[in-house]
């Protein structure tokens, strides 16, 4: 008997736990659908917001919100629209929205096109820069062969950059050519090459700006990175020894790093955050640092 009342206790705590998990699943699953119905409800009455804005939007209106809002401009957009033309009770309203449509679709294309001229257009002043040094060559070699090649690369890049033609899109395209340079791994005069027009086009930028004069004393710190900045990377290392006092100069090895560090900086808070002007200017001061610091332990007798 007691063994009867033990299993039918049993059995019941066990159908009564199903019970508890299956209504947890069920809770669990209402919340999901429920969760999911109102993200779709929440992003619904965003691109209504938006196609409203658009339409009472006049021309130029409609162009700077088109672009102020681009990237919304996807598929859950284009349903919503639509789906409301063809509910509109009139056809006039159904009329402003087709017209509405066609407009959008007009300034996104146009917005696309510049792009693409845009990224074109980097392509080919970089080829421009590069002509000198690659133009009847058949297999890239750093440095190049003829040193006067050099000179009119740099020349190339002075003048593009006094143009302001050396814009976020060029340096977009110069990491893109780089990064796939790395990748492929057998193209190391390229590669090079590559790095010295980000080296050339750092030089020029951060050499527009000088930090050496206060009032009538010169930094001598100051002057000092400057020179460094000016400077080919190739000669960083004679300068570093002739300018530091643990070689031949008199510019301590904390001093410069300190006025590296301002620099950069000062270089972070004026250029946009996450730029590319930004990371490559950052990273040619922090390489004249590296380079300063191992000229620093060689000269100090470490390893």
């Amino acid at each position: 008997m007691d063994a009867y009342v033990a299993a039918v206790s049993f059995n019941v705590c066990f159908r009564t736990e199903e019970k508890v998990k299956r209504f947890r699943r069920r809770n669990l699953m209402i919340c999901a659908v429920s969760k999911g119905a109102e993200e779709a409800f929440k992003k619904t009455v965003e691109i209504d917001r938006l196609i409203d804005t658009l339409r009472d939007a006049n021309p130029k209106q409609l162009q700077q919100l088109v672009v102020e809002n681009v990237l919304a401009f996807n598929e859950g957009f284009w349903i919503r629209l639509a789906a409301r033309t063809e509910t509109c009770k009139s056809e006039d309203d159904k009329k402003d929205y087709e017209e509405l449509a066609t407009s959008v679709m007009s300034i996104v294309d146009l917005l696309v096109n510049k792009t693409r001229e845009k990224i074109e257009s980097s392509t080919d002043i970089l080829k421009d820069i590069l002509k000198p040094v690659v133009s009847g060559v058949e297999e890239i070699s750093w440095p190049p062969r003829d040193p006067a090649a050099l000179q009119l690369m740099e020349k190339e890049i002075n003048q593009r950059e006094q143009k302001g033609q050396l814009d976020e899109s060029f340096l977009s395209e110069v990491n893109a050519q780089l990064r796939k340079a790395k990748e492929d791994g057998d193209k190391p005069g390229l590669e090079a090459m590559l790095q010295k027009v980000l080296q050339l086009y750092a030089s020029r930028v951060l050499s527009k700006r000088s930090y050496a004069k206060k009032e009538d004393e010169i930094i001598k710190s100051e002057q000092f990175l400057e020179i460094l900045i000016k400077a080919p990377e190739e000669e960083w290392n004679n300068l570093l020894i002739n300018g530091l006092t643990l070689g031949k100069g008199e510019i301590p090895p904390d001093d410069l790093y300190a006025v590296i560090k301002k620099r950069i900086e000062r270089t972070l808070i004026r250029t946009e955050a996450g730029s590319y002007e930004q990371r490559v200017l950052v990273e040619y001061l922090k390489g004249i640092q590296t380079r300063a610091q191992g000229i620093v332990q060689i000269l100090q007798g470490k390893p």
